[in-house]
């Protein structure tokens, strides 16, 4: 799949305030500073989609893209941003747990995770609860470039070796660079097997 088209719709404080649930929707998640909006800028084919920014915790609500007319594409709030109040903090959790259980049409979350980073604990805590929650999930180690192929290898190990504690059978894992546009094809194909299955 090609996006030929891609149109910011709105940003939305609280799940009840997003579009009309009428097209399949795919959020992209991840622990603050872990290279999500230039992800979705890579995705898209966009420089400025979603606003990069060298400070963690940028997004703060949820910003819905609409994608070749078929599909929403979805940048929601980062987790587990230290620098934030501990109220700041549940607010947006909750923003976060609100989503992801009132969406009807969300066909699939894409978790991001720092390939530079061996297991932390907020990324394996978040899986774990959308495990129990029965929301379906993707797993997406950026910054991949950053990384020598046996150091990347060694760190998504790891992450498969923690994930296996808790998970008979693994979620789909996606391996992707901004930089150098590693993980587009692959993302935007199951994205639309994805679709073609819902029909």
């Amino acid at each position: 799949m090609r996006i030929t088209e891609a149109t910011f719709l709105t940003s939305s404080p609280n799940p009840k305030d997003c579009p009309a649930p009428n097209k399949p929707e795919y959020a992209f998640i991840g622990r603050s500073n872990v290279g999500k909006s230039s992800l979705l800028n890579m995705l898209c084919n966009r420089r400025k989609l979603a606003k990069t920014s060298g400070t963690p915790g940028k997004t703060r609500l949820i910003n819905h893209f609409l994608i070749n007319n078929q599909w929403y594409l979805v940048d929601l709030p980062g987790y587990g941003y230290a620098k934030l109040s501990k109220t700041e903090r549940e607010k947006f959790k909750k923003i976060i747990d609100n989503y992801l259980k009132e969406r009807t049409n969300l066909a699939n979350l894409f978790v991001l995770v720092d390939s530079r980073h061996a297991p932390i604990q907020s990324d394996l805590e978040f899986m774990q609860n959308m495990g129990q929650m029965g929301i379906p999930f993707s797993i997406v180690f950026t910054k991949t470039d950053k990384l020598k192929p046996a150091e990347l290898e060694n760190n998504i190990a790891q992450y498969e070796a923690k994930l296996k504690e808790d998970w008979e059978e693994l979620p789909p894992l996606f391996l992707s660079s901004a930089v150098n546009r590693d993980g587009q094809e692959e993302i935007l194909s199951y994205i639309e097997e994805i679709n073609q299955n819902l029909k």
